[in-house]
This record gives C-alpha cells, structure tokens and sequence, in this order.
C-alpha cells in the first residue's frame, strides 16, 4: 500500500513461479549434467591413474593445466573453449558446429568440473598400499586386472566424492556454458542460465523455485561427500 491510500499489486508472474517456463531448464540441466557426469568419470579417472600411476617429465604442467579451470574465471575458460570449438577448431578439422547447442554445455560442464574429480580420485588412488598390486602382479594378475580389481575397488570412496563433486559443479556451471552454448530457451538455457534470465525480467517465483532446487541439490551433494570422507576415516582407525 502506498502513502496515498492506493494499493500496488504485483503481476502474478513475478510472485508465481511458472512450472511451464521452468521444466525445459531443468529437463536440460539434467540432461547436461548426465553426460557430463559420464565424461567426468571415464576422462577424469584416466587422467587420475595417469597422473598417480605415471612416471614422468614435466607431469607438474600436465596437473597445472588440468586443474587451471579452478582458478581461471570462467568467462576465460569460456573463451578458449569457444576459439576450440569455433571456426577455426573442431569446426574446420571435422566440420561439426558444436557452438550454441546443448553439446557444447555438456563439453563445458565437464572442462570446470574435471579438475574436482581428477583431484580426488588421483589422491584416492595414490593412497592405495602398492604392496597389495604387487602380490596381484606375483599372482599373474595383468595391469588392466590390477586396477579393475584392486586398484579402483580400494579407492572408490574417493573416486565417488569426487565424481558427485564434479556432477554438482557440473550442474551449476554458467559462464563458461554462456560463452559456448548462449542463453536460447528451450534449447541451451540450463537452470542457471533461467536464474539469470528469471531475475532479469522480474520473475522471482521462478527464480525462488531454480534458487531453491540448485540449492538443496548442492547441500545434498556435499553433505554425501562430507559422510563418505567420514567413514573412510572410522576405516582408517
């Protein structure tokens, strides 16, 4: 109510949140997020037997470069990622236009999210005693046999943190996926991106409802790595 009497009612979008305008984004976003989280584990976990199974040169600047996407802003990330998959990249070698598609998130997601799940899970895997895949080597046990059967069983726990880590920053991941993908309804706008658009125009139902949902997902994720790391050290005693 104003100081005149008069009584100011707000446009029922901006206080109802409108389960029509946000369903595509966060279909997306789950759709992003689920091949993503495939790409972490598979890339991710590569890398992190590479990096703490691998004796090399110059393995430090391999780790640097992998990791740098915590620190870059990810407007910057966004950019190499768009000269990458822009003319002058994947489109002229293999003639395929990722930019602006939901393909093109999915790559993003998983550029900013890696260096959580290569951190964890190379840590897990350098924590395994190297005494029990020497006796599976005595036993006759091949290097693929060593790390599906011993190797990555002892360190699943850190494996799995950091794949949910990654899954979580996969999904909340922006400015790198404005960059490469844009902000097209329907099409490239993921849950983050609505927020953005949400608040803009003065949608704060939806935006309440996406704020609320990144949220708890969030404090789930994290309250599910916070447990794992706690029975791993009740193990440990």
């Amino acid at each position: 109510m104003t100081d005149d009497g008069l009584t100011l009612r707000l446009p029922s979008s901006v206080i109802r949140p409108s389960f029509q305008m946000n369903y595509p984004s966060i279909l997306l976003s789950i759709q992003v997020t689920f091949f993503a989280t495939i790409g972490i584990l598979f890339i991710g976990l590569a890398l992190a037997l590479f990096l703490a199974r691998t004796p090399m040169r110059g393995k430090i600047i391999v780790e640097t470069l992998i990791n740098l996407p915590l620190v870059l802003p990810p407007t910057v990330v966004g950019y190499f990622l768009l000269i990458v998959l822009g003319r002058d990249g994947i489109t002229r070698w293999l003639g395929v236009n990722l930019l602006f598609t939901w393909q093109a998130a999915v790559i993003a997601a998983i550029v900013v999210a890696m260096p959580l799940m290569v951190q964890s899970a190379k840590a897990a895997i350098a924590s395994v005693d190297p005494n029990l895949e020497n006796a599976a080597r005595t036993l006759g046990s091949t290097e693929l046999e060593i790390i599906w059967r011993v190797t990555l069983p002892l360190a699943r726990r850190g494996i799995l943190a950091g794949l949910v880590l990654g899954s979580a920053r996969a999904l909340g991941e922006f400015g790198a996926t404005l960059m490469v993908a844009g902000n097209i309804p329907g099409i490239t706008q993921t849950a983050p991106l609505a927020i953005y658009d949400a608040v803009q125009a003065g949608r704060l139902g939806d935006a309440n409802v996406l704020v609320l949902m990144l949220t708890v997902l969030s404090f789930l994720c994290l309250f599910a790595v916070n447990r794992m790391q706690q029975q791993k050290m009740k193990d440990e005693r």
